[in-house]
Order: structure tokens, then C-alpha cells, then sequence
């Protein structure tokens, strides 16, 4: 999609809304365990998830253990590990393992790898695995050959390329399969949906949101498949503030016209 894309419009109806964590809610930190959500940011989750009717879920590729602290003392249902993990609004989860005795084979393989790359973090989320180099961007080729290595001498895996990372996942799971599995469910179902992500790994999403007739957000430069874009972090936090400012304010008008609040205008 062409690289000159607008900030997303005003909103009015029925949203499922769908946010990436790291670099759309929070900003990219040095290492993965420095990264927080601000306290205003997450209310803002809350009030918008409320105003939804519990129509809004966090899409990343932290685990879900970890999407849960971050947001906490929120909960909200979650798709975790790019979707190989999923909880959905009943708190029922829904988990892509990895086969056998995969996990811990691919574990000791890579440990054993990158002991000899300085500044690499393996990253092991169970049935999944981050390689990070953003302390150590010189071994990006060799991470990115370690990576390909695992996905040919072990079946069932798939590569997932994001910024100053590499995952190894479970094959045939993304952010758009978990945005998909979300919809068939309510209470997103039935509404449109929206999703802001700003790496590699949200474009899936995006394009299940656009097969949707969905918004989707693309926070920060780069090339995208998304329809819309927010410059920054801190644009994704204004949009935030601004929708959820909106509805409140709307809801004394949609009493006087009868409506439900699920009826309010975002």
C-alpha cells in the first residue's frame, strides 16, 4: 500500500478493537522486560473495552502471562505468542503446542547456539521462541541463519521476522488467524473490526482486518497493508484518549434518543 496514509477517522458504531502491545501501546525499550503501558494508557483500555460491551483484546507476541501484567490491574481477553496462545472473553484458553518433545530439544539447540553471539537474548515462551538482537545488531545475519536452520531441521515450525527480533512459532498460526478466531466469538461478533499494529507481524492482521472491511492502523513508518496510519506511540496514545473522551461524552445524547450504550459513538 502506498506509503502516504491518513490518520484513522472518527468512529461511530460498533467496534471490535484489536492493539499490539510493543511499539503501538508501548514503546520499544532496550530490552523486552523494561517495556510498560502507562497507567493513563491502560484506563483507556478499560473505558473503551467497557464502552464496547468487552470488545477489545490485546494481540501480541508476548505471552499471555506477560500481556496480563503489563495491562494489569485490567484484564481483557488476549492473543498471545502471535496466537498460539488465546483467551477469549469467558476466560477460556486456547493453546497451539508445539509437538512431542520439540520444545525442549529446539530450546537447548538454540541455548547452545547463541551462547556465542554477545547480546543476543533467547527468549523461550514455550511453544515459541524470540531470538533478540537489539543490543547486538552486527548478528542479525547470523540470527537470521540460526533461525532458518531450526525451521529446516525441525518440522512443524515457521519463521516470524519482526524489529530486532526473530521468532521461531508453531506453523500456521498469526495475528490474523487470532483476530479471525476472535470474530466468530462474541461479543466481537457481528461488529466491525479495528486493528493497530506497527511490525512485520501485525501485517497479517492487517490484511485480516481489511478482508473484514475493518480499519487497519499502521503505527510508525515503513511499508504497510494497512489503510491508515499513527505516527507514533504517543499518536496511538491521543487517538486512544480521543475515542474514548468522545463516547463518554456521547452518552448522555444516546439516553435521550433511547439507545443502549453498546450504541454510543466511538
Amino acid at each position: 500500500m502506498a506509503d502516504t496514509l491518513y490518520a484513522p477517522p472518527a468512529l461511530t458504531g460498533h467496534y471490535a478493537f484489536f492493539f499490539d502491545l510493543d511499539g503501538t501501546l508501548a514503546e520499544i525499550q532496550s530490552r523486552p522486560d523494561e517495556v510498560f503501558i502507562p497507567a493513563e494508557v491502560r484506563h483507556s483500555l478499560a473505558m473503551l473495552a467497557e464502552q464496547q460491551g468487552g470488545a477489545l483484546a490485546l494481540i501480541s507476541g508476548r505471552s499471555m502471562r506477560e500481556l496480563d501484567a503489563l495491562a494489569a490491574p485490567h484484564s481483557f481477553p488476549l492473543a498471545g505468542v502471535h496466537g498460539a496462545e488465546r483467551r477469549d472473553i469467558k476466560g477460556q484458553n486456547h493453546i497451539i503446542a508445539l509437538p512431542g518433545t520439540l520444545a525442549g530439544v529446539l530450546k537447548q539447540w538454540l541455548s547452545d547456539a547463541v551462547q556465542w553471539l554477545s547480546g543476543v537474548q533467547l527468549e523461550s515462551k514455550g511453544m515459541a521462541f524470540a531470538l533478540h538482537y537489539r543490543q547486538a545488531p552486527e548478528h542479525e545475519k547470523a540470527i537470521g541463519a540460526l533461525a532458518q536452520a531450526a525451521v529446516s531441521c525441525f518440522p512443524g515450525l515457521a519463521l516470524q521476522p519482526g524489529k530486532c527480533v526473530v521468532e521461531i512459532k508453531p506453523a500456521g498460526i498469526s495475528k490474523g488467524e487470532a483476530i479471525n478466531a476472535f470474530m466468530q466469538e462474541s461479543p466481537f461478533t457481528g461488529r466491525i473490526p479495528v486493528f493497530i499494529g506497527d511490525d512485520l507481524t501485525d501485517e497479517a492482521g492487517f490484511d485480516a482486518v481489511n478482508a473484514l472491511g475493518g480499519l487497519s492502523v499502521k503505527v510508525g513508518q515503513g511499508n504497510t497493508r494497512a489503510k491508515y496510519r499513527l505516527a507514533s506511540v504517543d499518536d496511538t496514545h491521543r487517538w486512544l484518549l480521543q475515542m474514548t473522551k468522545q463516547q463518554q461524552d456521547s452518552a448522555p445524547d444516546d439516553r435521550r434518543n433511547g439507545n443502549e450504550s453498546l450504541s454510543r459513538s466511538i
